[in-house]
C-alpha cells in the first residue's frame, strides 16, 4: 500500500474520476486515455497523482491491461454516484438560470402518487410559477429511508411504518379494499380477511410499486405468495380486468369509489392494517423551509 504524505497539494477532480472510470471501462490506460482525448503520458500522470492523493493503489497494471484493486472498486462505485449527483446539480442550476428558483423533492407511496397528489399538486403549481416538484414513488419503508437520509424535502407514508424522529402531519385516510367482479359469489356487504383472499388469483400493479411490495410482505407473513395473473400500470386498468373476471385486486378505497361501476363489487378488508392513513413527514423533527414548507402546509390543509 502506498504511504500517504502528511500534506498534499493535489485535489481530486471530477475529471480524474471520469478518467478513472473510462480506463476501467476500456480495460487499459491507453484506450481510456483515447476516450478522454488525453495522451498516454498525461493520463498515467493524472492516475498516479490520484492514487497518491488517496494514499492507495487503485489499479494493478500489467502487459495484459489493468485490474482494479479493492480500493479501485470502492472509488468506482463512488465516482458513479458523484457523476449522477453532478448531473442533477447541473439540471437544477439550469432551472435556476431559467428563472425557476425552487425545486421541491417529494417522495410518496403508490396511493398518494395515483389518487391524492395529482389534483393537489396541480393546484399548488398553478399558484406558484417559480416552483418545480421532483416527484418519486417508493414504498413507505423506502420513503422513510430517503427522509432519514435527508434526500427529499417531503415524504408521504402509510401510518403502519415507524416515523420516530420525523415531523409528521395527517394527510388523508386511505383504507384498502378488495374489489372483485360482481359476477363472483362474494357475500354482499361482508368483510373479508386477507388470508382468505390469498386463495384467489390477483390483478395488480407492477412488482416494484409500493403497494405491490406491501401486499407481498403481508402475504409472506402467512407463508404464502400472491398469484398474479397479470400486472398493469394503473388502477383503472386493474379494475377493468377485475370487472372481466380475471381476478381480484386490493386498491385504495378512493380508487375503488372513483372507478366503481355495476360490474365491480367492493368489500372492506377486516385486517387492522387495511384501515390506514397517509402521513406527511419531513426530516429532523421540524417542518421544512421556504417553498417546501408552503407545499407541506398546503397538502396538510387540503388532504382528506
Amino acid at each position: 500500500m502506498m504511504k500517504r504524505s502528511a500534506v498534499t497539494p493535489y485535489r481530486i477532480s471530477t475529471f480524474d474520476l471520469h478518467l478513472f472510470a473510462a480506463v476501467v471501462e476500456a480495460g487499459s490506460i491507453t484506450r481510456g486515455a483515447d476516450a478522454m482525448h488525453l495522451s498516454l503520458a498525461a493520463a498515467s500522470a493524472r492516475l498516479q497523482k490520484l492514487e497518491h492523493a488517496l494514499g492507495t493503489a487503485l489499479l494493478h497494471r500489467s502487459k495484459l491491461g489493468i485490474r482494479m484493486t479493492d480500493a479501485g472498486r470502492t472509488l468506482l462505485r463512488h465516482a458513479g454516484r458523484l457523476e449522477r449527483e453532478l448531473e442533477i446539480l447541473h439540471a437544477e442550476m439550469a432551472a435556476h438560470a431559467h428563472g425557476i428558483r425552487s425545486t421541491i423533492r417529494l417522495v410518496c407511496n403508490t396511493a398518494a402518487m395515483t389518487e391524492y397528489l395529482p389534483p393537489l399538486i396541480g393546484r399548488f403549481l398553478a399558484g406558484h410559477a417559480d416552483v418545480d416538484i421532483d416527484l418519486r414513488e417508493l414504498g413507505s419503508q423506502d420513503v422513510l429511508l430517503v427522509m432519514r437520509q435527508e434526500q427529499a424535502d417531503i415524504g408521504i407514508v402509510a401510518d403502519y411504518v415507524q416515523t420516530e424522529g420525523l415531523h409528521t402531519r395527517m394527510f388523508v385516510k386511505d383504507d384498502l379494499v378488495a374489489v372483485f367482479s360482481s359476477a363472483a359469489s362474494w357475500p354482499a356487504g361482508a368483510d373479508v380477511h386477507f388470508a382468505d383472499l390469498l386463495e384467489h388469483p390477483f390483478v395488480g400493479l407492477p412488482a416494484e410499486s409500493g403497494l405491490s411490495r406491501f401486499l407481498q410482505g403481508r402475504a409472506l407473513q402467512y407463508g404464502r405468495g400472491l398469484h398474479y395473473r397479470v400486472r398493469v400500470r394503473s388502477f383503472e386498468a386493474a379494475l377493468s380486468l377485475v370487472a372481466d373476471g380475471v381476478g381480484i385486486a386490493i386498491v385504495p378505497a378512493a380508487a375503488a369509489r372513483r372507478l366503481a361501476h355495476a360490474r365491480i363489487g367492493m368489500a372492506r378488508i377486516a385486517d387492522a392494517w387495511a384501515a390506514r392513513s397517509l402521513l406527511l413527514c419531513t426530516a429532523g423533527g421540524t417542518k421544512p423551509e421556504g417553498r417546501a414548507a408552503q407545499l407541506f402546509d398546503f397538502l396538510a390543509r387540503h388532504g382528506g
